[in-house]
Formats: C-alpha cells, structure tokens, sequence
C-alpha cells in the first residue's frame, strides 16, 4: 500500500495503541512508585516535568524533520525526506550527549533552583539524574519514530513501544520487590526500556524504508532552514509550556509543605491520559496526512480531514474524560487510600472535561498548522495564553481565591480553551494554504 493511501484510522490506531501503551505504563509505574510513598510519586511526577524542560531542545529538530519529510513524501521526493532524517539523527546526537552529562552532574542544583519541595527532594533527584543522564535515548527516538511514521509505517512504533513498556514493568518490579531499589529502580528500568525501544525502530526503520537510495538531495543549509522554520517556533511553544508548568508546580508546592496538591495533579494526570491519548492520537495522525496533502497541493481535503480529526477528538475526550471521572473513586483505590486525596483527584478530574475538550481541540488543529508551515502562530497564541490563563490562573484561582489545586485546573481549562478557538480560527482564514515548504525548493540546487 502507497503510503499517502493510509487512511486516518490506519494511521490512528497504531499511534493510539502506541499513546495507550506508554500511558498504561506510566499508571502502572505509579503504583508501583506509591508502595514507596505518595512523596515518591510526587517527587518521580515533579522530575518528569522538569526533565521535559531540557529535553524540548530535541524537538526542534525531531518537529521540524517531520514537516519536511512529510511534506516531500506528498511531493515525491523521497531523498530529501531521508535526508531530512539524517540531519535530525546527527543534530540530536550531539545535543543528547551534552545534555545527558549536564543533567546527570547538576540534578540537584537545577531541583533547588526550581524551588522542589524539601519532603520531594531526595527522590527527585535520584530519578532526574539516572533517567535526565540516558535523555540522549529520547533525542534519538523520536527521530527514527518520526521517519517510520511519515511513511506510513505506524506498527513498527507501536511494537518498539509496547515491547519496551512490557520490559519496563517487568524490570520495575524486579528492582522494586525483588531488589528494593525504590525510585532508583524505576529510573533504571526506565532507561533499560528506552534503550531496547530505541533498538527496535533504528533496525525497523533500516529494513522498511529505502528512502536513501533516492539519490535526491538539497542543500543542507535549505533543509537547516526548512527545519528551524517549523521546529524552532514548535519547540518554543513546548519550552513555553513546560516552563508555564514549572510555575504552576511551583504554585503548587506552595500550597503545602508536605506535597499533597502536587501528588495530587500526578495522580490526576496518570488517570486522565487516557482520555488525552485520544485527542494525541488524532493530532499525529492528522498531521501525518496534512503533511501528505500539504506537499501534494491537496488543500481541500486537508481541510476537511483535519476538520473531521477535531470534532471526533474532542467527543471522545470528552466521553472518556467523564467515564474517568465517575470512576474515579475506584480507580484510585489502586494509588492510595487516603479518602482526603481520593476526594481532591475527583474534583479535578471534573474540571480536566471541560480541559480535554479544549485540549484535543488546539492539539488538532495546532499540529496541523505546525505541519502546513504556519508554526509561528500557535506559539505566539501560547506565549500570550499559557501564562495569562494558566499561570496567572494557577496564582489567581488557586491561591489567591484559596481554591488550591482545582483552581489550577480551572486556569488550565481556560488555556486550553481559549489557544482551541484560536487555533480553530487560524485554520478557517485558509492562511496555512501558502505556508507550504516544498515551493520554496523548487529551484534548490543540491
């Protein structure tokens, strides 16, 4: 089957399944974490967030590669797709590596500059320094994942993936029951699992695309600046995001000194990725085929498509969110057993529908502006409504009207919502129509 044939449920279900699986994993490592304690789980919840903060340096390549492969694919030009890889791979190398002794050596000074709560702080660096020391696996992932998937090969990720996540709970509980290792065990596993994943899609991706025979190249300055135009604004808007997330943490632990508001939004954000890998889902598989049809001039059914991913996303959220929700007084029974933290993960469950909704919305329809070319206007709305609306609302809701945790929910909500409408009317003025890549190497001299 031609890669551009694939169909958005073809697409979608591998990357679903792929989505489901790591968040499975996640919710299964956070039981396993809370039979050390609930502030081994805030502490393992609070380094991932800021690990995320480093680590968004790698995808202003791994964001920016794809466009371009994609879009090349729906032109037919197979080798600068291969050849886009190719720079990601050495780009991210390099910057891994730095980064990977960085954070190994300096876990703890970067955990005390962000203001980590003092009950927090031992676990959290123990984990930031083994999983932030192997983050060069997650500069090199994406790579070879985003080049599988621009040709259409959706499985092979989802099986590096569900392969990788079955090693990680069986070595977690090696570590943990057998070896108490504690957080230090999680971390390892974590970055074992990591390392075989990596494995399976650099031989997958050797086997299944030839791209590289395609003796097709540009020069490597237009596929650096093809890169940058794309992934320099999208990793500016995850910088923005992850930054507008440390300071709402920080609000947060602020609340309290013993870390019940930010386990709390742990616990809170392990459950409610179901309902997210639905809306994450779609936003990949629809920028897949906006980049297809982007490069190819099909404008109109990209149009459409991306229109049909939105409002499918979000009935799903929507629907999941508020199963979760009801549920949610049973599903926590497997973390913890403290009624006060049960009650508390309910009410943001409650508020995170009305987020989900919002949230698979602006994922859709911003991914797909991504894609298209239009880039630098989903970061410029996120600068203005992350930190208005979330980080303000953090402060605002949370603090000052003392409605804690579920306040910073509610400016979360907000942020959502509002970058969805945006987003939603960006795509409807038709200005992602010229932002097209592949026209500006028409002329491209090799």
């Amino acid at each position: 089957m031609d890669s551009e044939s694939k169909t958005l449920g073809q697409l979608f279900v591998p990357i679903c399944l792929e989505t489901l699986c790591f968040m499975l994993t996640g919710m299964a490592d956070t039981v396993m974490i809370s039979s050390v304690g609930d502030q081994a789980v805030g502490a393992v919840g609070t380094a991932n967030t800021y690990i995320g903060i480093f680590i968004i340096m790698f995808s202003i390549i791994s964001t920016g590669a794809m466009a371009v492969m994609t879009q090349y694919i729906g032109a037919r030009r197979n080798g600068v797709a291969y050849q886009a890889r190719q720079f990601g791979l050495i780009f991210n190398a390099a910057l891994g590596t730095l980064l990977s002794v960085f954070l190994f050596f300096f876990s703890r000074e970067v955990l005390l500059l962000v203001g980590v709560a003092d009950s927090l702080l031992d676990y959290a660096v123990t984990y930031f320094r083994i999983v932030g020391g192997g983050c060069i696996l997650t500069a090199l992932i994406p790579i070879f994942s985003g080049y599988l998937r621009a040709f259409g090969h959706t499985r092979q990720p989802l099986a590096a993936t569900l392969i990788g996540n079955v090693a990680n709970l069986v070595l977690n509980a090696l570590f943990l029951y057998a070896l108490h290792m504690g957080v230090t065990g999680i971390a390892i596993a974590t970055v074992l699992s990591r390392i075989l994943n990596l494995a399976i899609v650099m031989y997958a991706s050797h086997r299944l695309v030839d791209a590289g025979k395609d003796p097709e190249r540009i020069s490597n300055g237009e596929i650096f600046r093809q890169v940058l135009r794309i992934g320099l604004p999208s990793a500016m808007e995850t910088a923005l995001y992850n930054l507008a997330m440390t300071l709402m943490i920080r609000f947060l632990n602020q609340m309290d000194a013993a870390g019940f508001h930010v386990t709390a939004r742990s616990y809170a954000a392990q459950i409610t990725n179901f309902s997210y890998c639905i809306g994450a889902a779609l936003a990949q598989a629809n920028a897949i085929q906006t980049g297809w049809r982007v490069g190819a001039h099909r404008y109109d059914a990209c149009d459409k498509g991306t229109k049909r991913a939105a409002l499918l996303g979000s009935l799903a959220a929507v629907a999941i969110e508020a199963l979760l929700t009801l549920a949610s007084p049973y599903l926590m029974r497997f973390f913890t057993d403290d009624p006060e933290m049960i009650k508390m993960v309910g009410k943001l469950l409650a508020v995170d529908i009305v987020l989900e909704m919002g949230r698979t919305t602006n994922l859709v329809f911003g991914n797909a502006l991504k894609v298209s070319g239009d880039a630098l206007f989903t970061t410029g709305i996120a600068a203005v409504f992350m930190y208005l609306c979330a980080v303000g609302g953090t402060w605002f809701f949370g603090i000052h009207l003392g409605w804690m945790a579920v306040g910073a929910y509610v400016g979360l909500a907000m942020d959502e919502c509002v970058r969805a409408v945006c987003m939603f009317l960006r795509w409807q003025s038709g200005k992602w129509r010229n932002k097209r890549l592949v026209l500006d190497q028409t002329k491209a001299a090799v």
